[in-house]
């Protein structure tokens, strides 16, 4: 049986790697911001798939909380296996309408919250001398789209990070990769307006929007044994929209 962390497991990507750990038996925690989300998803998960779920509510952006996770899971749970770097936040703006605001806070949600989070999980799987980080990058960390400068300077980051530290970590047998999911549905699509949805679906060469549970597939690829030869990549999830 394996642990497996999750961040911003209460929806989209996050919650359907959760799904998907939990059919395979594995140990969860997931972190949220919302006790109540955390606690429905808990039991569903729990009765439906008779796995050991752990919650942990608090915001990513917060260091001190961070280091609080990791410290309780250390005592709690012992062996973390797979740390997955899922929450992030989505705030367009163009260029000369972006404030002070949105990009400390996209860059606190979306890259420093993941270099600490891998900071913390290094220590854990140091002990271990194993483990799997799979951090959750974007497309538009790859080649960017107009109006998302900072969230696509905040995903490409991410990616830096991700080569960094598969370097660091490999002689000590942790891997750590990324997905860089393109048009999935979630909640930050839900509301686009319909000519942009429609834009970016043209773009899609398999002519179709994503599904959460297929990111969620490479996630649990990554984080699991089939994949013990594979580190430092970033594995696109986006239909050919690249190609």
């Amino acid at each position: 049986m394996k642990n497996i962390f999750i961040t911003g497991a209460t929806r989209g990507i996050g919650y359907a790697t959760a799904v998907q750990a939990a059919k395979q038996n594995w140990t969860l925690v997931l972190n949220g911001r919302d006790e109540e989300d955390l606690k429905e998803i808990k039991e569903e998960l729990e009765s439906l798939y008779r796995v050991e779920v752990h919650i942990l509510k608090y915001d990513v952006s917060d260091v001190h909380e961070i280091k609080k996770a990791f410290m309780w899971m250390k005592k709690n749970i012992g062996q973390i296996d797979a740390v997955v770097n899922n929450a992030g936040i989505l705030d367009d703006a163009l260029l000369g309408m972006i404030n002070e605001k949105q990009v400390s806070k996209t860059l606190a949600v979306n890259t420093e919250a993941v270099i600490y989070h891998m900071q913390y999980a290094s220590r854990l799987m140091l002990k271990q001398k194993s483990g799997s980080i799979i951090n959750v990058s974007s497309i538009i960390g790859r080649v960017g789209n107009a109006g998302q400068t900072v969230y696509g300077a905040s995903k490409a980051a991410v990616i830096g990070a991700t080569f960094s530290a598969a370097k660091e970590l490999a002689p000590y047998n942790i891997r750590v990769n990324a997905v860089a999911p393109g048009f999935i549905e979630t909640d930050m699509t839900k509301h686009l307006p319909k000519e942009k949805y429609m834009q970016r679906l043209s773009e899609i060469k398999m002519g179709r929007i994503g599904k959460a549970e297929e990111v969620a597939s490479v996630i649990l690829f990554l984080a699991s044994n089939k994949s013990s030869y594979v580190t430092g990549q970033v594995i696109g999830v986006d239909g050919g929209m690249i190609i």
